[in-house]
């Protein structure tokens, strides 16, 4: 029996992220290859012609799970009905802008579309939040949609899990399939955690730590971090542009697992509403390993976390909170 379609809502959908974004969700990357959808496009009204473009576009490339398509600048049209929202819009920091700027732009924007969501989303919406700051982004939106659930609000940190599969990857000369459960703490930022400690790789002689096969402490507790930490400016000073391809492929990876589910054993990294878990303060959106379920998402329990490790997660901690005290001030 043919399925009924999903309401997928894309914001900033004529941007860089948004373009390679859109395909993917029309050819059933994101949910699957029987799940029929209607995508939802919103954009502001200087990008409104370029919109119109990549709706002819996704016409043109005949897609047959592609069920309907909504073009639009206006905030209630594109949020009315949605089921899943990937909030790719915001407001990037321009050369010269003070953390503060960005973030009261950015404040005000999610304000807007979170109240839209409130009112007109189906019923269990799922949201991401891609765009940056991704985790207080997605702190304001919660905060001005109290009637979404906060189990359905979160933030991409896939990419940076992705991009942590990579060079390890790289690093043994494997296939990235045969890599697992690398986790990334915190902040979608610099002081984000690449942890590897409890991560193994699919070998013919079993299932080994990636530490012992890596075997160079130096490297994972140093340029292994710092590559993945910043391997977003590393894409813009070589593309003259920021990660789109790899942003657009991480946030249907993010959005498929949470639905569809982990395969048993894999956990990935999303950026979820803290609940205290490893000593995190609640309150903050944070990025934790998690498994997810029957379209529910669960923080990976009881693994052990090293004195190293400790440092890692407190600092990003401090600095979402200081991100969060900044953003709050915004709102005054």
């Amino acid at each position: 029996m043919a399925k009924d379609p999903v309401r997928v809502l894309v914001t900033g959908a004529a941007g860089q992220i948004g373009y390679a974004l859109v395909p993917m969700i029309a050819r059933g990357v994101m949910l699957g290859p029987d799940q029929p959808v209607i995508l939802h496009m919103l954009d502001i009204p200087p990008a409104a012609e370029s919109l119109n473009g990549v709706k002819m576009e996704l016409v043109d490339a005949a897609f047959p799970l592609l069920k309907g398509v909504v073009a639009t600048t206006d905030v209630v049209e594109a949020c009315t009905g949605v089921n899943i929202a990937v909030m790719v819009g915001g407001f990037p920091r321009k050369e010269g802008m003070e953390r503060k700027d960005v973030m009261s732009k950015n404040v005000s924007i999610y304000k807007s579309q979170a109240s839209a969501l409130e009112k007109h989303a189906a019923a269990n919406c799922k949201v991401l939040v891609v765009a940056n700051p991704a985790n207080t982004n997605a702190l304001i939106l919660k905060e001005f949609a109290p009637s979404i659930p906060e189990k359905n609000i979160s933030c991409l940190t896939r990419l940076d899990h992705n991009r942590a599969l990579g060079q390890i990857s790289e690093r043994l000369n494997v296939q990235v399939s045969d890599v697992k459960n690398v986790i990334i703490w915190g902040n979608h930022s610099s002081t984000q955690y690449p942890d590897v400690n409890h991560a193994t790789v699919r070998t013919p002689a079993g299932e080994k730590a990636v530490r012992e096969l890596v075997a160079d402490d130096a490297w994972l507790n140093g340029e292994f971090i710092t590559t993945v930490q910043q391997r977003g400016a590393a894409i813009i000073k070589a593309r003259k542009l920021s990660s789109a391809l790899s942003a657009a492929s991480a946030a249907c990876d993010h959005i498929r697992d949470w639905v569809l589910g982990t395969p048993e054993g894999t956990w990935v990294s999303m950026g979820v509403y803290s609940d205290g878990s490893y000593n995190v303060p609640a309150g903050l959106i944070y990025s934790f390993p998690v498994y997810c379920q029957n379209g529910e998402w669960k923080i990976v329990q009881g693994l052990s976390i090293d004195e190293f490790s400790r440092k890692k997660l407190d600092l990003t901690a401090e600095e979402l909170s200081e991100e969060k005290a900044l953003a709050y001030s915004c709102l005054s």
